[in-house]
């Protein structure tokens, strides 16, 4: 049951370079029913771009929370969950952090960079989309977001 209602489509900003994970990630959204609009940067440049409005991405909308894959061509996830978090503008923006990464020292250096949740992605189609979509309630419908404050 929801515990609060959106004025507005949320936006999600998926930070993933892997096309099958993208494609599974998109339908998982799609079959959701809670408003939101996902938005898909390849690589940890395009996500700080996005973010910042740089680019071909002028008219980006702020996003409401961010998925991010940690093993990213041009910039590194790790580092973007670290610029991310060490800027005031941005900080806010809650990270998840959905990774192939099993390894201790990942989760706890992207614990350590203030991520919100550390996720490791499952092997299984049916069990990434249902992680997918726990991840959609679970920030779209259960907990406020720092954009609810502007609503």
């Amino acid at each position: 049951m929801p515990t609060h209602s959106r004025a507005v489509p949320a936006h999600i900003l998926l930070v993933e370079d892997d096309p099958g994970d993208e494609l599974m990630a998109r339908e998982a959204f799609e079959d959701d029913a809670l408003d939101s609009q996902l938005h898909v940067a390849r690589d940890g440049e395009q996500a700080l771009d996005f973010l910042y409005q740089r680019g071909d991405f002028t008219n980006a909308p702020r996003p409401d929370f961010i998925l991010l894959d940690l093993n990213l061509p041009r910039v590194d996830g790790r580092q973007v969950l670290r610029e991310i978090k060490n800027d005031a503008t941005v900080a806010s923006i809650p990270v998840v952090v959905l990774t192939t990464s099993a390894a201790v020292e990942d989760l706890v250096a992207c614990y350590d960079a203030h991520t919100n949740a550390y996720i490791t992605k499952p092997a299984g189609y049916e069990e990434f989309i249902d992680v997918v979509r726990q991840i959609n309630q679970f920030w779209l419908d259960t907990v406020r977001l720092p954009s609810d404050a502007a609503q």
